[in-house]
């Protein structure tokens, strides 16, 4: 599976990184139509709680795709809450 990771206007540290990576190849196990996925991280201004926005995007071929956008306190609260909507998306394509 292809994952690509865009820091917006911040530098990514290493560990961000391989947890992301590591949630995205467990996604990739469990729905193996998955080919590409694409995270976007970015700071929300004004700088309070809850301005860390994760949006992932998954492409499932035959299939539109799949987008979710969540913010929390931290990216990595934010890319969980992400991969749990795109696993709900995934389990509704795979039961029609």
């Amino acid at each position: 599976m292809d994952i690509n990771i865009k820091a917006i206007h911040f530098d990514i540290a290493e560990k961000l990184t391989a947890f992301i990576n590591k949630k995205l190849e467990r996604l990739a196990r469990h729905n193996p139509s998955v080919t590409t996925a694409e995270v976007s991280l970015k700071v929300v201004k004004p700088e309070t709680a809850m301005n860390k926005q994760a949006i992932v995007k998954v492409l499932v071929p035959q299939q539109d795709e799949i987008v979710a956008d969540k913010t929390a306190d931290s990216f990595e609260e934010a890319v969980d809450l992400c991969l749990e909507a795109v696993e709900r998306q995934l389990e509704k394509i795979k039961n029609k």
